[in-house]
């Protein structure tokens, strides 16, 4: 045999090994991992929360080769267009106008949002409660635009770059009231009693959350659609959300 057949030989067996690894789908994904318990950074530097169980799990189910990272989340449709990763699952709400920059895929959990306050302030329950007070806020998010609809000039807004720092805030005294998810704020409300938390006021803002993906990316977007079909039948879903709410998130 040539050398030079040899070497053909040779790299086409080395191709038939590799390809298993070489075949696998790489996706990157992106989270906040300031937004527990739904993603977070425990003490070792690990991600964890709901979202980062079910990003894994969707991995698994598409035999994907999936790296997990965090990103602000000001700035997270802006990376994901740039191409810094390939999709988000960071409890993103798909609304219209973020429909306009970027693909969702169907929803993987519902949810509303609730205003929170100390129960030392002794508010009413009412909507006047809040006259002239200051309410927190994550930025970015559409519970700023509920603020802004329910009260007008009637209370001054300040936002947060995540809502851990707003949570910090409202338990330090330099916020009257908050808003943020309902499932998230119930769990912390249950996990850190010491806080003094309560809800005040209804529901709002019924949402939908996806995964997002570019655009362009259709077959991924068709991937990842398919492996979440297959988790909620196969019970893998109802596992990951009664582990962190006690049930499942995809009650409307």
């Amino acid at each position: 045999m040539s050398m030079k057949k040899f070497i053909l030989v040779f790299l086409g067996m080395m191709m038939l090994v590799a390809s298993p690894a070489l075949g696998a789908d790489k996706i990157r994904i992106a989270t906040e991992g300031a937004y527990s318990p739904f993603n977070y950074v425990n003490p070792k530097g690990e991600l964890e929360g709901f979202d980062v169980d079910i990003a894994k799990a969707l991995c698994e189910t598409m035999k994907a080769d999936c790296t997990l990272a965090t990103q602000d989340w000001d700035g997270m449709i802006p990376a994901l267009q740039a191409k810094k990763f390939d999709v988000i699952v960071a409890s993103m709400a798909i609304t219209e106008k973020r429909k306009q920059a970027i693909a969702f895929t169907n929803p993987y959990y519902y949810s509303v949002a609730s205003y929170v306050v100390r129960k030392d302030a002794n508010l009413a329950d009412n909507v006047e409660a809040l006259h002239g007070k200051t309410i927190g806020v994550q930025r970015a998010t559409i519970h700023e635009g509920t603020i802004k609809e329910m009260f007008g000039d009637k209370v001054t807004i300040k936002t947060y770059d995540t809502n851990e720092n707003c949570i910090l805030d409202l338990k330090n005294k330099r916020l009257d009231a908050m808003i943020a998810s309902r499932p998230l704020m119930a769990h912390f409300i249950t996990h850190h009693p010491d806080a003094g938390f309560s809800f005040l006021l209804g529901m709002y803002n019924p949402v939908a959350a996806g995964i997002g993906i570019r655009k362009e990316d259709t077959e991924l977007l068709e991937k990842f659609n398919a492996a979440l079909d297959t988790i909620i039948k196969n019970g893998t879903y109802d596992q990951i959300s009664t582990k962190w709410f006690g049930e499942s998130l995809l009650k409307k």
